[in-house]
């Protein structure tokens, strides 16, 4: 079946066209450019970065800034930041790779993306001419570093409820509150920091760390990411020049959650990077290690777990880069010489908000899966800080909790998805939903038809029966936002696996194995997902109607998951690292 044009791609609207027949970009289609930006991090975080794991945890501030400055005369601080303005104005394919390569060090990831993305981005994105000529150039080439300050400790998932002030007087906004939690406020020379004009209208303001009137707490003591500077950035009658207000008035939402919008896919491209990690010093771990008279490999349940941390990396990677496709694809048909380039390239990112929320989610969640796997290989080496397994195991905890709590996560993506399901040119759930599935031959593909016939069933019955009120039961939003999550990765991963397939690649039959432990084991979720969905859409004889409709559904034949693990695992000891690409 042919294509469907890039044009044509909305937001959510994965989950009704058949597997294959939307555009997919995936990592093997990377150019050659991007590849060769991607070595030069990979050299830089091998060379500069991890030589130094000990010196940067311990908080060396002015260590973590001359780095970034060095990733500076790199170019990956200004990959995104238009030509003009002293940058690369690079594809976000190219960004997502780098990211990867970062995130080999969680606190120096953290400055990282706090500077690049968050820091830099609402500048990139909504400053005027002259905020874009001050800031830009210094802050793609690291000489000043950047902060994002939206957070508050009594609004930490309601941002939007923040009680910072901002009143302008005599040509100055003067600003009040203590904003918490805030990334590199330690030595930040640049702050985005959000406050409210007159007590009510959220707006965003460029603060400089040589202002009156700024000063930051003591470092916070963290779980994890000890390297990472986070303080809390104190305003105190803080008076900055009338135009340093970003975006204009009333516009800190705005600016707020389409960041986080960026922030969101970010994240899910950096977990697949540490898990990349996090799989290749437990193989060796598992390699030399031996029990009973023999290396851990050699054990099943070992095996497992090894074979789960590489299908986790093969289907999060096929997630964000799917993702970024989509979002790369919609921002070339934008311009930064426009008037509105920078409006419009956030509404193309505001586009695919569902899909970035749950590369979020579901990378930081397999993240913290594949960690733990590692803790539990190690045994109890994996609780000593001699080993590894326990310094990403506390590091990566973090990422359920950035970029909006994976908990909001969810509830955005159900009440997107049911938002963009809704009038007269919503997508079509309740025609999709009573439609008999189209089953492929393929058994993968089946399985992934297969479950996204149960979940839109379900869905739209939560839609025709109770509307957007669906929403007020958590729970239950919570089920379809998990329901959307597994389609979204299985898709991605079955569609990967068959272009690979297709053009011959080395690893497509690994691929293919990788591909259909997900399905297999995501069919499982699914099943359960929409049981406990139905359970809180309806009772008692129309309860019994809809579960009979559920169970007359066909399902796919099961697989030897054992087999395939087996496989899986052969593969990766044979490399010592996760092998594709």
């Amino acid at each position: 079946m042919a294509e469907t044009s890039i044009l044509s791609v909305r937001g959510g609207s994965f989950m009704f066209h058949p597997a294959g027949t939307l555009p997919q970009f995936t990592a093997e289609e990377s150019s050659e450019e991007a590849l060769a930006i991607a070595e030069a991090a990979r050299d830089f975080m091998n060379g500069e970065i991890m030589p130094r794991d000990e010196e940067i945890d311990r908080l060396d501030l002015e260590l973590t800034r001359d780095l970034l400055a060095k990733a500076g005369d790199l170019g990956i601080l200004g990959m995104e930041v238009p030509e003009a303005y002293g940058g690369l104005d690079l594809d976000k394919k190219t960004a997502l790779l780098v990211l990867e390569e970062m995130a080999r060090h969680a606190s120096f990831s953290t400055s990282y993306t706090a500077h690049t993305s968050i820091g830099t981005m609402p500048i990139v994105y909504f400053g005027s001419h002259a905020q874009k000529a001050k800031y830009l150039p210094r802050l793609a080439s690291g000489e000043w570093c950047a902060a994002y300050a939206l957070t508050e400790a009594g609004s930490g998932s309601d941002a939007l409820g923040a009680k910072t002030t901002a009143v302008l007087q005599d040509g100055h906004w003067v600003l009040n509150g203590t904003k918490a939690w805030i990334t590199n406020a330690g030595f930040a020379d640049v702050f985005v920091i959000f406050a409210k004009i007159n007590g009510s209208h959220l707006s965003a303001f460029i603060v400089e760390k040589t202002d009156p009137g700024i000063s930051t707490g003591a470092e916070e003591k963290k779980l994890g990411i000890k390297g990472s500077s986070t303080r809390t950035v104190i305003l105190d009658n803080c008076r900055i020049p009338e135009d340093r207000l970003l975006g204009g008035k009333g516009k800190g939402a705005r600016i707020a959650l389409g960041i986080l919008n960026v922030g969101r896919f970010k994240l899910g491209a950096s977990s697949v990077g540490a898990g990349k990690r996090v799989l290749e010093y437990t193989l060796r771990y598992a390699g030399e290690r031996t029990q009973f008279g023999k290396p851990l490999t050699a054990f099943g349940l070992i095996q497992q777990k090894l074979a789960n941390m590489a299908v986790r990396i093969f289907v999060g990677e096929s997630m964000s880069f799917r993702t970024i496709g989509y979002l790369d694809d919609a921002l070339a048909h934008t311009s930064w010489e426009s008037e509105t380039g920078g409006a419009d390239k956030m509404k193309a990112i505001d586009e695919y908000a569902m899909e970035a929320s749950m590369s979020k989610v579901w990378g930081s969640e397999a993240l913290f899966a594949t960690a733990d796997d590692s803790v539990q290989t190690f045994g109890g080496a994996g609780f000593s800080t001699e080993y590894p397994a326990e310094k990403i195991y506390r590091d990566c905890r973090i990422n359920r909790i950035f970029e909006g709590t994976n908990e909001i996560n969810r509830l955005l993506i159900a009440q997107t998805f049911l938002k963009r399901c809704s009038g007269a040119e919503g997508l079509p759930l309740a025609e999709a939903a009573s439609a008999t599935p189209q089953v492929p031959a393929d058994s993968l593909q089946a399985t992934v038809a297969l479950a996204k016939a149960r979940a839109l069933k379900v869905i739209a019955r939560a839609q025709t029966d109770h509307g957007p009120k669906i929403l007020d039961n958590q729970e239950a939003a919570a089920h379809i936002s998990n329901l959307l999550l597994e389609l979204y990765a299985m898709e991605s991963a079955a569609v990967r696996a068959g272009k690979m397939q297709a053009s011959g690649h080395r690893w497509a039959a690994l691929a293919r194995d990788m591909a259909e432990v997900y399905a297999q084991e995501a069919w499982n979720r699914v099943q359960s997902e929409a049981r406990m969905l139905a359970g809180e859409l309806a009772s008692g004889e129309a309860l019994d109607t809809l579960m009979a409709e559920l169970l007359a559904m066909h399902a796919p034949a099961p697989a030897p998951l054992s087999t395939l693990r087996h496989r899986i695992t052969l593969a990766l000891m044979e490399q010592g690292r996760y092998p594709i690409g």
